[in-house]
């Protein structure tokens, strides 16, 4: 749960616990060892580890990918820290996490001004992402999604998900010309949503497929691969929600886009609702270690980055082969706690 690099204290203050731990001047002194080429040295290492997790019974056998974004405030001038869209100051990394596991699969420091939608982003955390798995959907015929917000929708992370063999889910913007379409969909043509884990009906939710009623949308001077589909959600609004302009006919609604082919639109909405989990996960990279950066230097922040991860893989991996019951799946603050 460090913050800076001099919370170690708290684990060299215990060595019949901790053993021998770093003094602070060592540990400053590794961070700023830690240039490019051994970051590629730290994320071979983090692979083979992976795939010894893997072997030994953590391999979950279904891998959706996770990319989303997060703020980091900074409350100093720090290098490359600037004004977020939230109107802090700060960084804006984006990361990458495997579903079923919740291993964190790859991180992208990047200045509090970094665009959500820039798609050179979104390509090399889904490149690295990809590295870190011990098997690879191109060469082995095994399917991966990835799975976004509006923020991935661009052509070239499709083109680029496409080249590298792997599926996808991607949410769409809710223009005033897709809301009214969905306005305008007959009641006959809605069905149940299901809930995440598909055990059971929504009453609260249900889906429709528009993919006939957007192929303008599609149609542009760069073509579109020809197996995008568009689903849609509506629900009403739960009660004292704030309503925009897109929330028309008492409904609020939610697009989104994937080429995955399978018949069972609520499935494919259910998949595409589960990205919320993403947000957990990055809120246990925090606190393991993301809610603050400890340094001027943005290499020495990205390198704190790359330890972050590993802490959280060390403690998916912890979860999975160690722990039962509600440790299972316990946050980190408590299971320091309990532990």
């Amino acid at each position: 749960g460090a913050e800076t690099i001099s919370d170690l204290a708290v684990l060299r203050d215990q060595p019949d616990l901790f053993g021998p731990v770093a003094s602070h001047p060592t540990a400053w002194r590794a961070l700023e060892a830690v240039d490019d080429a051994a970051l590629g040295r730290i994320k071979t290492a983090r692979a083979q580890a992976r795939a010894a997790a893997w072997a030994a019974g953590a391999d979950p056998g279904f891998y959706v990918i996770d990319i989303d974004a997060t703020l980091i405030n900074a409350h100093s001038d720090k290098e490359q820290a600037s004004p977020t869209y939230k109107r802090g100051f700060g960084f804006h990394p984006l990361m990458a996490y495997l579903d079923a596991t919740g291993e964190a699969l790859a991180g992208l420091l990047r200045p509090g001004n970094a665009g959500s939608g820039t798609a050179d982003d979104h390509l090399t955390v889904l490149d690295d992402a990809l590295a870190q798995l011990p098997i690879d959907p191109a060469d082995d015929g095994i399917e991966v999604i990835a799975r976004a917000d509006s923020a991935g929708w661009s052509h070239g992370f499709v083109d680029h998900c496409r080249a590298r063999g792997v599926n996808f889910v991607i949410g769409h913007r809710l223009s005033a010309e897709i809301a009214q379409i969905l306005v305008e969909v007959p009641n006959q043509h809605w069905r149940p949503a299901i809930s995440a884990d598909g055990s059971e009906l929504r009453e609260t939710g249900e889906v429709t497929e528009i993919t006939h009623l957007v192929t303008d949308i599609f149609d542009t001077d760069r073509p579109w691969p020809d197996e995008l589909r568009m689903i849609a959600r509506r629900e009403h609004p739960h009660p004292g929600a704030q309503l925009t302009f897109t929330d028309l006919d008492g409904h609020r609604y939610q697009v989104f886009v994937t080429d995955l082919a399978d018949p069972d639109i609520a499935y494919l909405e259910a998949l595409y609702r589960g990205r919320g989990r993403a947000e957990l996960q990055i809120a246990d990279t925090k606190a393991t270690g993301l809610t603050n950066l400890p340094s001027h230097s943005f290499a020495i922040n990205a390198a704190w980055v790359q330890l972050c991860l590993i802490a959280h893989d060390l403690l998916a991996w912890t979860r999975h082969h160690t722990l039962t019951g509600d440790l299972a799946t316990a946050e980190p603050t408590r299971l320091r706690y309990c532990l």
